[in-house]
């Protein structure tokens, strides 16, 4: 019997959408960020910081998302370099 051999791995592969890879990335950017902006609150003695930390933490999470889901290359690994 020959053994099969697979394909390499192309570096340009769209990776597969799994929506609850997605939904945590929203998560933990929220919790991350928000809890960064509690213990900021805490530390300087602010009551906002909290909102700001939690807003950040979701854009954060969809831009990850998208950026995963879309496929795009990181900075520095597209066709151009």
């Amino acid at each position: 019997m020959s053994q099969q051999s697979t394909p390499p791995d192309s570096p340009h592969r769209r990776p597969s959408a799994d929506p609850w890879q997605g939904f945590g990335y929203l998560v933990a950017g929220v919790g991350v960020y928000g809890l960064l902006g509690w213990l900021a609150d805490r530390w300087l003695g602010t009551s906002f910081l909290v909102a700001v930390g939690i807003v950040v933490g979701a854009g954060l999470g969809i831009w990850l998302a998208i950026v995963r889901f879309t496929g795009s290359p990181p900075p520095g690994e597209g066709p151009d370099t």
